[in-house]
């Protein structure tokens, strides 16, 4: 036979929103130019390309010269660019009228800057749920890819997957397979080697009357989009000389290959199977069964949950707009830059994991948010609301300086907003273990900073009496909205470690500055004797002397190193312990902000930053998450007694 395959190549490259410039340059140099220049040599090969919107906007600013590339390629037919989302969004978890305002604003991207409006899409990490056929239908996109692997799970045999269509309420999509197979071993073997095994495998195979009509007399079709091509001479080989390579074992073949776009396919294909997909998980890895494993990161993840819980929450806000489109648009396109795939998922820059992701997409929330209220018309108040979309409700303070949300869990703080630099100070990540502010510890006297340094907390030290209340349920006492207070209780519970203290917590919030009062009240027989230690975690936009500067009124303080391998907390390499202090202010220089902590009495504290594995492009790295603020607070109390003691917050 003269041509036994198709073959679509397809490129696809997105840096998140919230990722350095400097890892946008190194993206550059190492694949998206050598890929596109080494490909212009090569005329006869054709590519689909599907860039986001967030690396098409920085290489117009930083290489306005790449896109006059692209250009010149789709006037002489040699590449497709696809559509999708302009932030690379979390499609199947983000609000419907946000999914097509995200797949149109690229869409009118594409055809502004390059004359061509895209007839097809490129889902985020394939990610699928059935719905999205209606969507992507309504968008004027006629297809998208899915990865081979999908198809098996809706019952394909894996010699008959072939492009299909799918169907939901009515509404059509065609799907092309994406194969893992050959992206895999392109990143192991010479694309030569590769194709000449496939190319002898497909000649000893029957391809008889049972062909499907798609298949075109015998054509079959390969999909795929390599990340990494096999390098001869590791390091030392430049990425223009492994491209060239690949090209050229590619050209080899054009007798047995059709290069071809998905575009041109698309207006040809007839007789499609129509199939059913289930559900996908991230990163391209299928759910087995079906189930909604896409949502299920917000349980394993509740820093996502977060983050997915303030965007249903702006979302709303933003729909509340009336009479100003202006403000409602501009509104809306800073909540999409918080609807990256990446603040949902470890990927490969790091994801929910990365301090600076969930800053960035915090950042556009809150920006959203302050743009969505009323100018001039803004009340201060305390709202019950299911924030965080539990099933409970949590007690949100708002006024035009702060934001505070309280959760019963501990009566702790999940989110500390600080409007005027649209920053939230509690935006923190820790694996299984979810840091908030003013959660709780009663703790016996022996417990030490080394044990807090090492990571101990929140397990028991030997030999230590310890109760956490941050993980505990407190009950509603009272909620004045008059006063914007909200008064909590935890009771006694016998039998737990300091089980006998029952513990009252009110907070109060008046512009800048949010109050906390602590009742501790001793209701068993003996007397208690120990620690209440509030944490306090504060995120920063990093640690060292260039981004946060701890200014103390203590006596004396001192600097303590941890040891060269942290615990299981992933804490500090060093910590500071402040003793005998009536308040503590910390500089971030960043945001020209000063944060300040203080008590009724004086008082010591630990502070040590937070620090937690994370993951990028295949390297590990101990990233700083933020700077844990615990003060210390001792009492012995007699059966009845009661210690009442206040901290204040202030950010300005």
């Amino acid at each position: 036979m003269d041509h036994i395959v198709r073959f679509i190549l397809g490129s696809h490259y997105h840096i998140p929103y919230g990722v350095g410039d400097d890892e946008f340059e190194a993206a550059y140099k190492t694949n998206l130019k050598p890929f596109v220049s080494t490909l212009y040599q090569y005329p006869k090969i054709q590519a689909t390309l599907h860039y986001s919107g967030v690396l098409l906007y920085w290489l117009e600013k930083a290489h306005p010269e790449f896109l006059m590339l692209l250009e010149d390629l789709v006037s002489r037919k040699q590449i497709e660019l696809l559509g999708g989302g302009f932030y690379e969004p979390m499609m199947p978890l983000i609000p419907l009228s946000d999914k097509i305002g995200q797949i149109e604003m690229l869409t009118t991207y594409l055809r502004k800057h390059f004359g061509k409006r895209p007839q097809g899409c490129r889902l985020p990490a394939l990610a699928w749920e059935p719905h999205m056929v209606g969507t992507l239908s309504t968008c004027g996109m006629g297809y998208t890819f899915l990865e081979e692997r999908q198809f098996i799970l809706a019952g394909v045999g894996a010699e008959a997957i072939e492009p299909c269509i799918t169907e939901d309420q009515g509404k059509l999509i065609t799907i092309f397979p994406v194969s893992n197979r050959f992206k895999e071993a392109f990143a192991h073997r010479r694309a030569a080697v590769v194709l000449e095994d496939w190319v002898a495998a497909q000649d000893r195979a029957d391809t008889g009357p049972g062909q499907h009509p798609v298949s075109g007399g015998g054509k079959k079709l390969v999909c795929v989009f390599p990340e990494q091509l096999y390098t001869e001479n590791g390091a030392a080989e430049s990425a223009e000389m492994r491209f060239h390579r690949f090209f050229e074992d590619l050209s080899g073949f054009e007798s047995r290959i059709e290069f071809t776009s998905p575009g041109k396919l698309f207006k040809g294909l007839r007789g499609l199977q129509k199939i059913y997909f289930p559900v996908s998980q991230e990163a391209g890895v299928l759910s087995e069964g079906g189930t909604p494993a896409i949502r299920q990161l917000l349980i394993d993840y509740p820093e996502a949950n977060h983050i997915y819980a303030k965007m249903m929450y702006t979302h709303i806000l933003i729909n509340q707009l009336r009479g100003d489109k202006s403000r409602k648009r501009i509104a809306r396109e800073e909540l999409w830059k918080a609807q990256g795939f990446d603040a949902f998922c470890p990927g490969v820059y790091g994801g929910v994991c990365r301090h600076s992701i969930r800053k960035a997409a915090y950042k556009a929330l809150l920006e959203a948010e302050k743009i969505s209220r009323e100018q001039g018309g803004f009340i201060p108040s305390v709202l019950y609301f299911d924030f965080d979309l539990d099933g409970e409700g949590e007690y949100l303070f708002r006024n035009g300086y702060l934001n505070c949300y309280i959760q019963l869990e501990g009566a702790a703080v999940f989110e500390l907003d600080y409007l005027p630099k649209v920053w939230n100070y509690l935006d923190t990540f820790a694996p299984g273990f979810r840091r908030t502010g003013f959660a709780d510890y009663l703790v016996s006297p022996e417990l030490t900073f080394q044990d807090a340094l090492e990571g101990l907390l929140p397990d028991t030290p030997p030999g230590c009496t310890y109760r956490y209340c941050g993980g505990e349920p407190f009950e509603l006492v009272s909620m004045d909205k008059e006063h914007e207070q909200v008064h909590f209780r935890l009771p006694a519970h016998p039998g737990l470690p300091y089980g006998n203290i029952e513990l009252e917590k009110r907070y109060q919030i008046r512009k800048d500055t949010l109050k906390v009062t602590y009742v501790l009240i001793n209701r068993g027989p003996d007397t208690e004797t120990g620690r209440l230690i509030p944490s306090l975690d504060l995120s920063f936009p990093g640690e060292g002397e260039s981004f946060v500067r701890l200014v103390s009124q203590a006596s004396h303080s001192t600097l303590t190193p941890a040891p060269e391998e942290p615990g299981t907390g992933g804490l500090a390499l060093k910590g500071t312990v402040i003793t005998d202090v009536g308040g503590i202010t910390l500089e971030d220089l960043k945001n020209e902000v000063f944060i300040t902590l203080r008590s009724d009495l004086n008082f010591d504290a630990w502070i040590l930053p937070i620090r937690t594995p994370c993951r990028i492009q295949g390297v590990l790295h101990r990233m700083y998450q933020s700077t844990c603020i615990m003060p210390i607070r001792p009492f012995s109390l007699e059966p009845g007694d009661c210690l009442a003691t206040e901290f204040s917050l202030r950010i300005y």
